[in-house]
């Protein structure tokens, strides 16, 4: 039995690893994707040299269940098994909040994490057109990368108004690192048209996407494109926390000075505590490896880092928080629930979470509520009641655990 499992192998988890192996703690990694980086690093050359001799990792790995206390059952392509741990630091990270209006279904309007990965892992994006919406300085990053690689970025669309981003901005200037990074994204755009206050109401087209029609100031137009890369910020991947008993809230789960969570032993780093970011992520993942290998002393002189960039993250958060208008998007025949293909209308006839589920079904499909249920609880002010096992979709061999 390890002395340390983490689960997550994203910016926070390398980086609770690498300190709980530093503190000569037993680690093993578990990640969901063919190889460590998490969204941030992909198909990057991070160095990682430790990895291979001091940490157990089980790539291709979900956690879907905890039958027990100590005990995680993970489901791989071809087997199950599980993991005992001593302790845990659950760095599961977060996803992308879509907001539902009318066409943002039809193929080709996805999430601006989800097309820059796309385009990460091959999607050839040279000379297409690319409009990028939604909210939060992703929106940036993905519109640098898709010019980086050829495509032909026609706008970026932010929501949040020009008076709270330059407040943000000045306060950027006791920053001076985040600064150059805003200057440099900003640098690469150069000519993109960047459009605050600005967000997308419907998008068009007959078999994929051929339009989106956007409004800023009260006026509205047509842009065609090819692409809609539209996201409104992140929500902190909750399931696995909740399912293990840990105290959550809406922006993440509860943690102590030590990223130690309300129960025992099981810590939580990174977007799963709230959105903040790749400094924050690796502050806190730094925190809770030595935390959970026991060397709290190393972990103590990192707190006064750590809380200065949880300042910053609370400024991102107001800044680029959604805005009331986006809640009038959705029409009653606006797919809320795509997986199981329930309209907005349908969902507003119930009075909350539970009745809908068990009236509409919305929730109930392969996503497990992980798209739409972020979106009601904007929408309607709805918030999940409970997490119950399997929190990921598994194959009936995997719950036979023997």
């Amino acid at each position: 039995m390890p002395d340390v499992v983490v689960i997550g192998a994203g910016p926070a988890g390398l980086a609770a690893a690498a300190r709980a192996v530093e503190s000569g703690a037993s680690v093993a990694m578990v990640d969901d994707n063919p190889r460590p980086g998490g969204q941030i690093w992909r198909a990057s050359s991070y160095p990682k040299p430790w990895l291979r001799d001091k940490v157990e990792v089980i790539s291709g790995a979900r956690v879907f269940s905890a039958p027990e206390p100590g005990v995680l059952a993970l489901e791989t392509i071809h087997d199950h098994q599980e993991i005992q741990y001593k302790n845990l630091v659950l760095a599961t990270g977060a996803r992308e909040r879509f907001l539902p209006f009318p066409g943002w279904t039809l193929p080709n309007v996805m999430g601006a994490g989800g097309l820059q990965a796309l385009a990460k892992s091959g999607l050839p994006v040279a000379g297409k057109k690319i409009i990028v919406a939604g909210s939060g300085p992703l929106l940036l990053a993905v519109a640098k990368y898709m010019r980086d690689h050829g495509a032909d970025v026609r706008m970026i669309a932010e929501q949040a108004d020009q008076a709270a981003l330059m407040r943000f901005g000045f306060g950027l200037i006791s920053k001076p690192g985040k600064l150059v990074q805003a200057i440099g994204l900003r640098a690469g755009l150069l000519g993109v048209r960047y459009l605050t206050g600005c967000w997308p109401v419907a998008a068009t087209g007959t078999d994929q996407l051929a339009s989106v029609t956007l409004t800023r100031h009260g006026r509205t137009w047509d842009e065609p494109c090819d692409y809609l890369a539209c996201g409104f910020g992140l929500v902190p991947n909750l399931e696995l926390a909740a399912l293990l008993g840990c105290a959550v809230k809406a922006t993440g789960a509860v943690v102590d000075d030590y990223q130690q969570s309300s129960v025992p032993g099981v810590y939580c780093a990174g977007e799963i505590t709230g959105i903040g970011g790749l400094d924050l992520a690796l502050a806190e993942g730094q925190v809770a490896g030595y935390a959970a290998a026991g060397n709290r002393e190393a972990a103590h002189k990192l707190l006064p880092s750590r809380d200065a960039q949880r300042r910053f993250a609370d400024a991102l958060e107001q800044t680029f928080a959604p805005r009331a208008e986006l809640r009038a998007l959705a029409q009653d025949d606006t797919l809320v629930c795509r997986c199981e293909d329930v309209p907005l209308g349908r969902v507003t006839q119930c009075s909350n979470w539970r009745e809908a589920k068990l009236h509409t079904r919305c929730g109930m499909g392969p996503c497990q509520g992980r798209v739409c249920g972020p979106a009601v609880e904007f929408l309607l002010g709805w918030k999940p009641e409970s997490v119950r096992p399997p929190v990921l979709a598994a194959r009936i061999a995997s719950l036979k655990l023997d």
